[in-house]
């Protein structure tokens, strides 16, 4: 849960929304198994939450694996759920001519179905909760983390769901569900909850502390941990070989994860005030400064503290995401410092206040100093 100043703006009602921005492959074959084992994150066992990753352990895509609703053979078929790069990328390849490169042989066919489907968000009802359980996670040296499923008593064997077209998302406590839907049709959902719209979707996710996509995650610039793609389910440091695992887990044994993506809200003054609300969302990319309290006689109480962290997607209500380091949280959560950002549409500087979202681990390894 967010805290008490921003818990206002919960949408708690049953609601169901479209997803913007989104693209869909469709992957098949006998080999379709092996094949997405071998560049994805995770192992596939049946619908969930991943990422593919380049060779140098930085995300191209996150993305969610569906079980096809509508296969046209009897192997093995998923639907790719992923947001597409910008028009204007030079740096990320679009994600089918990926694929394609590493079929070689592989008895997989790789198209494009994003003109079939929509993709669409429910949350708030029994349906959308009734199975999550508790969280328990699995902490190595470096701080990164992993959620720790208890079978036994996850529905179906897999906490995911096993329903073609649909997945428990996991990524968080209270994200609800996601579901595939025919393009132009509404989902069955829209019969029993609230229709809502993309940004309200958007202030769900950011609420609950859920970064997605090319905003949050940069395409070949931004790391798994560092945008707790392991904390929400979307690495498996135990699988094979994959594209990126070498460094993926050289840093999960011997590294230290020094950033974590943080929901924030955005002010001027104190923060009893709460967010200030906007016309329209901050760009996103802007830098997010430490600066140190002083005393009264102008003395800096501490050390001058180093690096800067990236404001990410915001909402017009004032809360958003931001890439910070664990150091200038831990000491702005203490009053030590500022967090502080300048929007560019009006000069003005705004704090930044990040929390720690109650469903998240609670830390265990907080020596980022080196």
């Amino acid at each position: 849960m967010p805290p008490a100043i921003v818990h206002t703006l919960l949408h708690r009602a049953p609601t169901v929304a479209q997803v913007a921005n989104r693209a869909l492959l469709s992957v098949s074959g006998t080999d379709a198994n092996t094949f997405l084992n071998g560049v994805l994150s995770t192992r596939v066992k049946g619908p969930h939450y991943t990422a593919f990753l380049h060779s140098q352990g930085r995300v191209l895509y996150d993305a969610f694996i569906y079980n096809d609703p509508a296969p046209t053979t009897a192997a093995p078929s998923y639907i790719v759920e992923y947001s597409p790069p910008p028009p204007d990328s030079t740096d990320t390849p679009p994600l089918l001519a990926y694929l394609k490169r590493h079929v070689l042989r592989s008895k997989v066919k790789v198209r494009d179905v994003s003109e079939q489907y929509d993709i669409w968000a429910s949350w708030g009802a029994e349906v959308d909760s009734a199975w999550e359980t508790k969280r328990a996670w699995n902490w190595a040296r470096s701080g990164a983390v992993e959620p720790v499923w208890n079978l036994e008593i996850e529905d179906a064997q897999w906490p995911w769901g096993v329903e073609a077209g649909v997945i428990r998302d996991r990524r968080a406590v209270g994200m609800g569900r996601r579901l595939l839907v025919r393009k132009g049709d509404m989902p069955n959902e829209s019969s029993t909850h609230d229709l809502g719209t993309p940004e309200d979707y958007l202030l769900h996710r950011v609420l609950h502390g859920v970064p997605e996509g090319n905003i949050d995650i940069p395409p070949a610039q931004a790391f798994p941990m560092d945008s707790n793609i392991d904390i929400m389910g979307g690495v498996d440091f135990r699988k094979g070989c994959y594209v990126g695992q070498e460094l993926t887990v050289r840093t999960y044994h011997t590294g230290v994860i020094r950033k974590r993506i943080h929901p924030v809200f955005l002010h001027t003054g104190s923060p009893s005030s709460g967010p200030q609300t906007f016309t329209s969302a901050l760009p996103a990319g802007l830098d997010v400064k430490p600066v140190v309290e002083t005393s009264p006689d102008g003395e800096r109480k501490g050390p001058r503290p180093r690096g800067t962290g990236k404001l990410l997607s915001t909402t017009t209500q004032g809360v958003g995401l931001a890439l910070l380091r664990l150091e200038h949280v831990s000491a702005a959560r203490a009053g030590a410092l500022n967090l502080q950002v300048t929007n560019p549409l009006t000069n003005e500087v705004l704090s930044v206040s990040p929390w720690i979202p109650s469903w998240w681990p609670e830390p265990e390894n907080e020596d980022t100093s080196n």
